[in-house]
């Protein structure tokens, strides 16, 4: 068993993964999400299967106190109305006082210039994690896609970046890396990306290192995506066989499916 008390280094990904899975079926951390409206339902049961509790009230005299009793917050822009923008505002000072985790996912942030604005605004309130994809983080950064303006902005926000996408990328500025697990079909399922998001933040819940729980996050879904890819006809049935493989991961098959670089 690795130790935790010790930097964790991209080739150990793997086992850490492991681990931290293992954490989130004993402790059921709860994740409070604020979400795309079509995500709710397919991001809670993606929390449900990995035995974490999802909450995803936006009531504004209710939100603070559902974030602050939980163990680690999602916010995501994909519906982009003014009850999520205020509900985020406040869920998000809600964990920063109680010294929780969040993580922010600027959905369609290159489509619209209010929703970067906004963006930009929470990124300066320092989530532990940003997952995005490779036009929303050029929106966001003002910085065409390579590797060295990935470590850059994220080492001048003080932030974990996931960009996902044929190959997951997690990067802190001084870590990286590169997961390559996954199916195509994945990218035919509505909420599939905001689900991973809600995934990385049960991660978060049990583990302080942000690039280690962001790793691990994208790994079990990827993992869990290549053995629902292998038994769904469709993007139907493999909406359904993903959730199934999340429930049913062990240990030994995230470690010896894990392509991680």
């Amino acid at each position: 068993m690795l130790s935790l008390d010790r930097p964790i280094t991209s080739k150990e990904i793997p086992e850490v993964a492991a681990n931290i899975l293992g954490r989130i079926r004993v402790r059921a951390p709860r994740v409070h999400c604020i979400t795309n409206a079509v995500a709710q339902n397919f991001s809670a049961n993606m929390l449900l299967a990995a035995g974490a509790v999802p909450s995803m009230t936006i009531a504004p005299d209710e939100v603070g106190e559902f974030a602050a009793r939980a163990d680690a917050l999602l916010i995501n822009l994909g519906t982009f109305d003014a009850d999520r923008r205020a509900a985020a505002e406040i869920a998000i000072g809600a964990v920063m006082q109680a010294g929780k985790p969040w993580l922010l996912d600027p959905v369609f942030v290159d489509r619209s210039a209010q929703r970067s604005n906004f963006a930009r605004t929470l990124i300066a309130r320092r989530p532990r994690a940003v997952r995005l994809n490779r036009a929303e983080f050029t929106a966001l950064s003002g910085y065409e896609l390579d590797g060295m303006a990935l470590a850059r902005f994220a080492d001048q926000a003080g932030i974990t970046i996931a960009l996902t996408g044929d190959t997951d990328i997690v990067i802190d500025g001084g870590r990286l890396a590169c997961i390559a697990n996954g199916d195509p079909l994945m990218a035919k399922v509505t909420a599939m990306g905001c689900a991973g998001g809600a995934l990385i933040g049960a991660c978060l819940a049990v583990e302080s290192d942000a690039w280690v729980a962001t790793a691990a996050g994208l790994l079990i879904l990827g993992v869990a995506g290549q053995i629902a890819g292998a038994n769904a006809s469709g993007p139907g049935s493999f909406a359904v066989a993903i959730l199934d493989a999340v429930y049913a991961l062990d240990q030994a098959t995230l470690i010896g499916r894990a392509r991680v670089m």
